[in-house]
């Protein structure tokens, strides 16, 4: 993040770290996504959850023929995290991709945040599609490295991580220890 970001006008954007989404290949993120955001909220910065649902008729079934998330067990947020959703400045179910919903969309504006850093599960889904919305808005969007993951493989997440250096621009790739930083204001400008 660059140098005057700060909690009124950085957002971090907790996307749908739910039980449906946790498994083998994304279970280790939630630790470092639990100190992100214990982090964040100690520095005074607002934090949004996404919770993702997909409804029967839904692109994801009748194309991709992807069932999943339908269950109010699969759409939960994680045991881990769940604490710090009453404190969230807004949780958003969302029965797409981006956080940009009418909902976040208003969020997003209304709030005068300028930078989103983006950490969840999937990288090359949700996590990826709401950073290049962002990109697309006009907001300067972080993709926190280790806080994301995908439920399909590494082979998916880096992947994702690949084209959002290209898209995004490397430089907006960053780690937890660097957002939380920077936030905080004790780590370097870069």
């Amino acid at each position: 993040m660059t140098e005057g970001v700060g909690p009124r006008s950085t957002a971090l954007l907790v996307i749908d770290v739910q039980k449906g989404f946790v498994n083998q290949h994304s279970r280790g993120i939630v630790p470092t996504v639990v100190r992100l955001v214990d982090g964040w909220r100690e520095a005074g910065g607002p934090v949004v959850f996404t919770r993702f649902h997909n409804a029967p008729g839904s692109p994801y079934e009748t194309i991709s023929g992807w069932k999943r998330l339908r269950t109010a067990e699969e759409q939960a947020v994680v045991k881990d995290l769940a604490p710090f959703i009453d404190d969230s400045a807004l949780v958003i179910d969302k029965s797409q991709a981006s956080v940009f919903t009418p909902e976040g969309s208003q969020l997003i504006r209304d709030a005068g945040w300028s930078d989103l850093v983006l950490c969840g599960i999937d990288t090359d889904a949700c996590v990826y599609d709401s950073a290049t919305a962002a990109y697309q808005r006009g907001y300067r969007p972080w993709v926190v490295t280790d806080a994301c993951a995908s439920s399909g493989g590494s082979q998916y997440h880096d992947a994702a991580l690949l084209l959002a250096a290209r898209n995004l621009g490397a430089d907006q790739l960053i780690t937890s220890e660097v957002a939380l930083s920077r936030i905080s204001g004790t780590g370097g400008v870069q």
